[in-house]
């Protein structure tokens, strides 16, 4: 036996007497931004019983999703081509005081059932989120059937000639009578953030190819040139609230799966020094939301979506709990804002819709993994907030 080949052979032995955690250790990170990769790896080496229930339920209900694809609409863009997106805007409704109807008018918070008839974004969240559960699955349990299950939906969605969606949202959030689509329709894909998670848990799997891999990254290229160069985009990019940090989220999502990440960075020193201090003033109250008759649902809402982001820039070396200058506001003093405002202590601003505290359960959940503080952990309670697969392994402490 040469040298080399005895050197590997002591290698071989010394793993194998380490055991398998050893070589699951050496394994590398999955590609992932929302969960967390080192929760992901602890839980794969040292699986909790408690929380696998909670993955092969949720994967399995996942395995009743069929293929979907928005070319089954029976409305058309304008562009005369049913791969490209399309939807309503959720407030428009028609106009009383026109024959036509046209144009449309906003009543902000109520929703036109007009919208259910496209039903576009409804299939790109059921996708995104049936493919995340079933890339977990995989992932913690090596049941190929899940990761089959998720490529098939992926495949169909993404990727396939003849049912693939256009990487673009030229046609999101129409207003009738005004416009064919608008930058504040971007918001409809904030579950494309979603999708990257459930790629990047695929890795491995006998089913999700290299090719798979290459074609959808190509998808993500093109979305993102849409994203960041179009009239939509640049639109959205700049909208001061809520629109504008679900933009953020979606931009570095990508970026990061794009190995940009150079453009995440910058997206986070962006929203850390510019949209963050724009937003909230010192007592956390977020003064684009307040003006929503929905304010406690979006101020809840946009703490959603930053929340989401520190965690996608984490990996920058970017902390965006941590104000541009200290005791400056931020995503927590906008976290303790609310906090006062469970089901027993009403909103003292607008609230059209009833029974919404629980939409702050996100962000609070992400909160309190994140700085460990008793006081959100109370307040997860208070506020009924209900743990899930994804939530617990979203920081690496939850599922020690």
């Amino acid at each position: 036996m040469n040298k080399l080949l005895c050197m590997r052979f002591i290698a071989c032995v010394i793993l194998f007497a380490l055991g398998v955690p050893a070589l699951v250790a050496q394994a590398p990170k999955p590609r992932v931004f929302l969960i967390n990769a080192s929760a992901l790896i602890h839980e794969k080496q040292h699986p909790n019983t408690d929380l696998l229930k909670l993955v092969r339920k949720d994967a399995d209900a996942a395995l009743q999703t069929p293929p979907l694809t928005i070319t089954v609409k029976t409305k058309t863009p304008p562009s005369g081509d049913k791969h490209d997106y399309m939807s309503m805007a959720r407030y428009w409704w028609p106009n009383p005081n026109t024959k036509d109807h046209l144009p449309y008018v906003r009543h902000d918070g109520l929703s036109n059932p007009e919208i259910k008839g496209i039903t576009d974004h409804e299939l790109l969240d059921r996708v995104a989120a049936s493919s995340r559960a079933l890339a977990l699955g995989w992932y913690l349990t090596g049941d190929e059937r899940y990761a089959a299950h998720a490529t098939l939906l992926l495949r169909t969605f993404f990727l396939d000639k003849a049912t693939a969606m256009n990487p673009n949202l030229e046609f999101a959030q129409y207003v009738a009578g005004v416009n064919t689509g608008r930058g504040t329709g971007v918001l409809d894909a904030r579950g494309l953030s979603i999708a990257v998670d459930a790629v990047g848990m695929l890795a491995g799997s006998k089913s999700w190819t290299p090719e798979d891999q290459a074609a959808l990254q190509h998808w993500f290229g093109e979305y993102y040139t849409w994203l960041t160069t179009s009239k939509n985009g640049k639109e959205e990019a700049a909208a001061a609230n809520n629109h504008g940090s679900w933009y953020a989220v979606q931009a570095a999502s990508i970026a990061m799966f794009l190995s940009k990440t150079d453009d995440a960075q910058k997206i986070a020193e962006r929203v850390r020094d510019q949209r963050i201090p724009s937003q909230f003033d010192a007592q956390g109250m977020q003064k684009y939301e307040l003006a929503r008759t929905n304010s406690f649902s979006y101020s809840a809402f946009n703490l959603d979506a930053l929340t989401n982001l520190a965690a996608i820039v984490a990996p920058t070396g970017i902390d965006l709990y941590k104000p541009v200058k200290p005791g400056a506001p931020g995503i927590l003093t906008g976290v303790d804002a609310l906090l006062p405002y469970d089901a027993q202590h009403p909103w003292p601003h607008d609230q059209i819709s009833k029974g919404k505290e629980d939409s702050l359960c996100p962000a609070l959940i992400r909160t309190a993994a994140h700085t460990q503080d008793a006081k959100y952990a109370e307040a997860e309670r208070r506020f009924d907030c209900k743990q899930t697969a994804v939530t617990l392994l979203e920081s690496p402490t939850r599922s020690n």
